[in-house]
C-alpha cells in the first residue's frame, strides 16, 4: 500500500530519493575533507576507508529499508495506536516494519554502492574465491545484524516509550562508527562493538581479512567468516526481546 502511495507521485518520489542520496553523501564528503589534509586515517588510506564506508552504508541501507520504521514504535505505544495492529491477523512485527514504508531509502543504498564500487576499483586486493564469496556474505550478514539492532531497540521502547533517539544512537550511530577504521577508536570501544554489541562483524573484521590487514584486537582470521552466525544469534536474541516487550504491553486505557 505504501509503495503504491509513493509511486502515485513519481516526480516527488524521484526528488525525495535524490534528497536521501544527497544527504547521506555528505557523510562521505566529510571523509573526503579529512583526506584533503591527511594521506591516511588511522593508518588506512582513502580507498580502504571508502571500502568500509560503502559496506557499512549498503548493509545498513538494506536494514533501514526493510524495518527502519521500527523507530516509530514508541509513538504507537504512547498514543495506544498499537492496539490496532494487535487485532489484525498478521504478525505485529511485520506490521510495524511495513508502517509508512519509505522507498526513498533506496537513495542510501545507491550512494553506498557507488562508494563501494569506487573502493573496489581503487583498492589493490589479492582476490581469492573465499574473499569473493565473503563480499555478499558481509552485506547480507551486516543487514541482518542491523535488523537485529532495530528490533531490539523497538523492544526497548515498550518499556521506555520515548527512546527512539536511544535506538538511533545504536542504529544510525553504529553505521557511522563502522565507516571509519577501528584504529582511530580506543581499544575499549572496539572491544565493546565486538563482544557486547557485535557491530564489528558488519565491516571491521571481514573487511580486514579482505584487505589483508591485521585483525582488530589480534583476533584469529577465522572470525572474518563468523558474520552469518553472529547475525543469526543477534536476530534470535532480538526476537526474544521483542516477544518479551510485546507481552509487557498494557495499552493506554481509555
Amino acid at each position: 500500500m505504501w509503495i503504491r502511495s509513493t509511486m502515485a507521485y513519481r516526480a516527488s518520489f524521484a526528488m525525495t530519493t535524490f534528497a536521501n542520496f544527497a544527504v547521506t553523501a555528505l557523510d562521505f564528503v566529510g571523509i573526503l575533507l579529512m583526506f584533503s589534509r591527511v594521506k591516511v586515517l588511522g593508518g588506512w588510506p582513502l580507498p580502504e576507508v571508502a571500502f568500509l564506508y560503502g559496506l557499512s552504508s549498503v548493509a545498513f541501507g538494506f536494514a533501514d529499508l526493510a524495518i527502519g520504521s521500527m523507530e516509530r514504535l514508541g509513538r504507537r505505544v504512547r498514543d495506544g495506536t498499537l492496539d490496532t495492529l494487535l487485532v489484525r491477523p498478521a504478525p505485529v512485527l511485520a506490521q510495524v516494519a511495513a508502517d509508512r514504508f519509505a522507498l526513498r531509502r533506496l537513495g542510501r543504498i545507491m550512494q553506498g554502492a557507488l562508494v563501494l564500487g569506487y573502493a573496489l576499483t581503487a583498492v589493490d586486493i589479492h582476490w581469492t574465491p573465499l574473499k569473493a564469496l565473503l563480499m555478499p556474505v558481509m552485506v547480507l550478514s551486516g543487514a541482518g545484524i542491523f535488523c537485529a539492532v532495530f528490533v531490539a531497540g523497538a523492544a526497548f521502547q515498550f518499556v521506555a516509550q520515548d527512546a527512539s533517539e536511544v535506538q538511533n544512537a545504536f542504529t544510525y550511530g553504529g553505521a557511522t562508527l563502522l565507516q571509519y577504521p577501528p584504529t582511530v577508536f580506543g581499544r575499549e570501544l572496539v572491544r565493546g562493538v565486538t563482544f557486547l554489541l557485535p557491530l564489528a562483524f558488519v565491516t571491521w573484521l571481514p573487511a580486514a581479512y579482505v584487505l589483508g590487514r591485521p585483525m582488530p584486537l589480534g583476533l584469529p582470521h577465522w572470525v572474518a567468516f563468523a558474520p552469518p552466525l553472529v547475525a543469526v544469534a543477534c536476530l534470535a536474541l532480538s526476537g526474544v526481546a521483542w516477544r518479551a516487550g510485546l507481552r509487557s504491553y498494557r495499552s493506554t486505557g481509555n
